[in-house]
């Protein structure tokens, strides 16, 4: 993330809502890389996890209280947004999710720059009215975003399609690389699965417990995988909305450990990871799974493709809410296991060449600085407006 020596370090508002996750693990990890490139950064966020983080890598936190959806509440949340602004006074605001990019651009109106990153677009998760509404929003607010950043070119064409008008840029999740690598899984899979039978196979679904993640259908397609692979066990590590209604459906060789600090161990202990999102922009866990040198098996939805190496989209993507291609597909991957191998090595080198998050961190620092460069030129083609104006003022009343 060079930064030319003449340039001061600019001032950087990251604005977002969610506080936990994927989001905020893509929020963590620019703010990291940002500090150590020498920007002032600053979080506004609610109180949780995410703030507790970026706190702790050096950045300053501005309490942001905020909803998931919009309601009665987002006048408050904008007036909110607005007084952190205006005591940050950031060169650029870096809006992420749809919350804080519909906050967030009423409160600046594109006074500051502004990017904004929608992690998945809010219309795909509503329907009927709602999604209208959505969509029409999107339209709207596009005039006050100098950058729509989209984590896949997927997410982009699905803007595209919804007749949002914006100055795109397209930069992929990335993952850490010494965070995320392989290691030797089977004292983990003894410790977090005390039960699970020698060589009994272990699937594990990282996400949110929310209809987006789709584990309702994993749920569906898991009562023909144990008819094929008896013994065999899932884990569906988060916690969310959907637990209790997940919980009372499910068969005995589901787990639910709940959220979680660290997936890591999950993701090393297990035979293989699935994710059966019904929409995404780019989801991490598939490229994080990937990188521990595990094979992931994920839905055909926004970013999923450009997620996978070639090689593994044969075996690894299926339809998105079709419970019977999802249980085909993780059955015969469980039941090969050299063929698990192979992708999990081919996903390992994939993500590792085409996710690291240095790249996307880079990526990002290059739409800053062209965004931030834009605003410099118009700001002296103005004032070069006002210099001729002036002349020419002065020129009639010399002649008056």
């Amino acid at each position: 993330m060079h930064q030319p020596a003449t340039d001061p370090p600019p001032r950087v508002l990251h604005l977002t809502q969610p506080a936990h996750g994927g989001v905020a693990e893509v929020v963590a990890a620019l703010t990291r890389a940002q500090l150590a490139a020498g920007w002032r950064v600053t979080v506004g966020c609610p109180d949780g996890e995410l703030a507790h983080t970026v706190r702790r890598l050096g950045a300053d936190v501005r309490c942001w209280a905020a909803t998931r959806a919009p309601g009665a509440a987002l006048a408050g949340e904008v007036r909110r947004a607005a007084r952190i602004v205006a005591a940050v006074r950031p060169d650029l605001v870096h809006a992420h999710s749809a919350k804080a990019g519909l906050a967030g651009r009423l409160a600046v109106r594109g006074r500051v720059p502004t990017v904004f990153q929608p992690h998945a677009w809010s219309f795909e998760a509503v329907g009927g009215v709602t999604a209208a509404l959505a969509v029409g929003w999107e339209r709207f607010g596009a005039r006050w975003a100098h950058r729509v950043v989209c984590v896949s070119e997927a997410e982009r064409a699905t803007g595209v399609r919804a007749g949002i008008r914006a100055a795109w840029a397209v930069v992929p999740n990335g993952v850490d690389g010494e965070r995320f690598r392989p290691a030797p899984g089977d004292a983990l899979r003894a410790r977090l699965v005390p039960a699970l039978r020698t060589r009994a196979p272990l699937v594990v679904c990282v996400g949110r417990l929310c209809p987006q993640k789709g584990q309702d259908v994993l749920l569906t397609a898991w009562d023909d995988v144990v008819r094929s692979v008896p013994g065999a066990r899932l884990a569906l590590v988060g916690d969310g909305p959907d637990r209790d209604r997940l919980r009372a459906r499910a068969p005995e060789s589901v787990l639910f450990p709940g959220a979680v600090a660290d997936p890591v161990p999950w993701y090393r202990a297990a035979d293989l990871v699935v994710l059966p999102s019904r929409w995404e922009g780019m989801a991490l866990a598939p490229l994080e799974a990937m990188a521990c040198g595990r094979p992931v098996v994920v839905t055909d939805v926004g970013g999923a493709r450009e997620s996978l190496p070639p090689s593994a989209v044969a075996h690894c993507l299926v339809p998105a809410a079709d419970p019977a291609a999802l249980a085909r597909a993780v059955t015969a991957l469980l039941d090969a296991p050299p063929l698990r191998a192979a992708l999990g090595a081919a996903g390992h080198h994939h993500v590792r060449a085409a996710h690291d998050v240095r790249h996307t961190a880079e990526a990002v620092a290059r739409v800053y600085r062209e965004v931030l460069a834009e605003r410099r030129a118009a700001e002296r083609a103005a004032a070069r407006a006002d210099e001729y104006a002036y002349g020419d003022e002065f020129e009639e009343s010399i002649h008056s």
